[in-house]
């Protein structure tokens, strides 16, 4: 399994960092799906590091890990269906972005990044942050002005340059593209797939804990990274002739920024002309997600997306807290999502909780 050009094939070089092809711009990924074997997990690792010969590094890429991975599993009854969540707020930063990041800083020491610049709406660039502190890179993280102040906080708190970009979030992006111009490495959890292999450990962990796969998977979706890592690692899993079929996925997005569900419901023709609004769940809110091409490829049959309405976020909000699970509004789509369609859902249901409620503070 190699990483190229989803384009023009090019191979990902094995030295520097680019964020995309430099022969023609497309994006790079795997060319081969993740390859999960259970003889070949390494028990006495850490976290989600027992899985390391998934993730496809160098040899000596060093072991980053700040206590990822290994995130409680909680099992609810909802109206007689047997849910679980998967609490990813409990990851070191306070959301799942640190599975991906942790694989990422891995490459980045491998590839002797020392600097390096990220663009985020606050979890991506707290974990940026808070792994770039742990191996000395140098860290500077563009954000849209409208984002969490704890998650600003934490950023700075690391010691990473935070840069407050006025406008949407499309602004942040193009800001820290000026960086890059300028010879700063990229370390883009949106573009580099590096990520991806860490999201999948979400997959391995549920088999591990349930000896299976569950019915359906709801989980919150932004440029599609999460989304795209769990499909990844579940089918994984189905080659390997550990599990017999695939989940049903639900992607949920928040209405008024819902890139994917119009792609999913309406083709790809109509998110050019999408009209998009801001939302209190502002760690989805992606005008141009980088995976959307690869989640129209790779949804399994029967899988759909969601879009949740602006009135419905911070009563799931609410709703999930009476259950004693406290997250932020991008997590709590996945609650209101499953409420509108319980009975359609195959059990057991398993919701991702991405981040936690720590990380959001009502305006």
């Amino acid at each position: 399994m190699q990483i190229r050009c989803t384009d023009c094939s090019c191979s990902y070089p094995e030295t520097g960092l680019p964020y995309v092809c430099p022969q023609c711009g497309g994006l790079f990924d795997f060319d081969g799906p993740l390859e999960f074997h259970l003889e070949k997990v390494e028990v006495e690792q850490p976290g989600m590091w027992r899985y390391r010969h998934a993730f496809a590094l160098f040899d000596d890429a060093p072991l980053v890990y700040l206590g990822e991975g290994n995130t409680p599993l909680v099992w609810l009854d909802v109206e007689g269906k047997q849910v679980g969540v998967k609490v990813e707020g409990q990851n070191p930063s306070g959301s799942f972005k640190d599975r991906g990041v942790a694989v990422t800083t891995s490459q980045l020491v491998a590839r002797g990044i020392t600097q390096a610049v990220e663009d985020s709406s606050g979890n991506a660039g707290a974990a940026f942050a808070a792994y770039a502190a742990k191996v000395g890179i140098g860290a500077k993280v563009f954000v849209p002005e409208y984002a969490s102040g704890p998650k600003t906080g934490q950023i700075e708190a690391y010691g990473a340059e935070l840069v407050r970009v006025p406008g949407p979030r499309s602004a942040a992006a193009d800001a820290v593209l000026a960086e890059v111009r300028r010879g700063k490495a990229y370390a883009s959890h949106a573009c580099l797939p590096f990520g991806l292999a860490g999201y999948a450990t979400i997959a391995y962990e549920l088999y591990e804990a349930m000896g299976d796969a569950p019915g359906t998977i709801v989980a919150p979706v932004g440029h599609g990274g999460l989304l795209l890592g769990l499909i990844r690692g579940f089918r994984a899993l189905q080659t390997g002739g550990y599990i017999a079929k695939m989940p049903l996925f639900l992607g949920v997005q928040a209405a008024n920024c819902a890139p994917i569900w119009t792609a999913f419901e309406d083709g790809l023709a109509a998110v050019e002309t999408l009209v998009t609004e801001g939302t209190v769940a502002g760690g989805v809110a992606v005008r141009y997600p980088r995976q959307l091409p690869a989640l129209m490829r790779e949804m399994p049959v029967g899988s759909r997306m969601a879009a949740v309405q602006e009135e419905d976020i911070l009563p799931a909000v609410q709703a999930l807290a009476h259950q004693g699970l406290y997250v932020e509004p991008s997590s709590a789509l996945v609650w209101a999502a499953m409420m509108e369609c319980l009975e359609d859902l195959l059990e057991p249901v398993m919701l991702i909780l991405s981040g936690s409620g720590l990380k959001y503070t009502k305006k």
